[in-house]
């Protein structure tokens, strides 16, 4: 190689790494598809936080809700692609493909940077209900198909969509009950009026201490440690091997976002997500860190739209 070429190369090099060195040169938008105040704000908050004090660069949350995040996700991914627009994005960004006829977005449109944290759900029934387990649930529903109720926040939610799964992998049937939101659904729940559902941990765990309500099982693969004596529901068997449904939190940003943005950025997420304060916030929220590789977010967001939209198109859901 001689002088000029290794020069060349060197320049070449050195390029990305004098972009990187200056990015970024404006705060950086952390986009939340949801108002103020909900699981995803304050996920997205500490995520900006957290970026704020581990690279010394402002990036700060902008909340712009509607269904179901879409339209705050469509501003992200028709943003310049310069690593100054992100968005932290729920589990319904896995179901909405598949749930509305129309997005203001290509999946091609936006690029992974990581995984964030997931929040398995708990199944919870009245304590008046005559199922002490989620097997003898399962033997209740056959015998009875049609009889039983079970609610959720709104259709197409992960609260819906579990009570659809169990239906669909046990064979049985129960009506869904759609709310507007927690607030509507508590009230009959916790009077028996509509006996069971899917929820958040962090939101079912002091109805559950208090007794008023009953935890049956857990929705993830594997028990949790935030609720560590509580079963999954794939540990019923009787058809429900395999069984999982998360709440989950990825970071994604517009595609040809730089790739040593991405690695940086992924990097960082990494490092929060590690940190015990972090761990201790989440599980204050229901949820468990999660990390990994930008390819690694990326095949996970691919297997939970192709899970979900079979589940929705075998239900027949649509919500325009």
């Amino acid at each position: 190689m001689n002088r000029r070429t290794l020069l060349t190369a060197l320049l070449l090099l050195a390029a990305p790494l004098a972009a990187l060195a200056q990015w970024p040169t404006q705060p950086v938008r952390v986009m939340v598809g949801f108002p103020p105040g909900g699981t995803t704000d304050v996920i997205g908050r500490l995520v900006a936080h957290e970026l704020s004090e581990q690279l010394g660069k402002p990036f700060v949350v902008e909340n712009r809700g509607g269904a179901s995040g879409t339209i705050g996700t469509g501003a992200v991914a028709k943003s310049t692609p310069d690593g100054h627009s992100l968005i932290l994005v729920p589990s319904t960004h896995g179901t909405a493909r598949a749930l509305y006829a129309s997005l203001p977005y290509e999946e091609s449109d936006l690029v992974a940077i990581g995984l964030v944290a997931s929040t398995p759900y708990v199944f919870v029934v009245h304590p008046d209900f005559p199922a002490k387990s989620f097997g003898e649930l399962i033997t209740l529903l056959k015998a009875s198909p049609g009889k039983y109720n079970y609610a959720s926040t709104s259709p197409g939610t992960a609260q819906h969509l579990g009570g659809e799964l169990v239906k669909k992998m046990a064979g049985v049937d129960m009506v869904h009950i759609a709310y507007k939101g927690t607030g509507a659904v508590m009230p009959d729940l916790l009077s028996g009026r509509v006996p069971m559902m899917f929820e958040n941990l962090a939101v079912m765990t002091p109805h559950i201490r208090k007794g008023t309500l009953r935890p049956l099982a857990v929705s993830s693969s594997k028990r949790t440690p935030l609720m560590a004596d509580v079963p999954t529901v794939a540990e019923t068997g009787m058809g429900l091997e395999g069984f999982e449904v998360l709440g989950w939190f990825a970071l994604l940003a517009p595609a040809k976002t730089p790739a040593n943005v991405v690695q940086l950025l992924n990097a960082e997420l990494n490092k929060m997500v590690a940190k015990p304060q972090i761990v201790a916030k989440f599980a204050e929220l229901g949820a468990e860190p999660l990390s990994g590789t930008p390819e690694r977010a990326a095949v996970f967001l691919k297997q939970e739209q192709d899970k979900w939209g079979r589940i929705i198109r075998d239900a027949g859901i649509k919500l325009n």
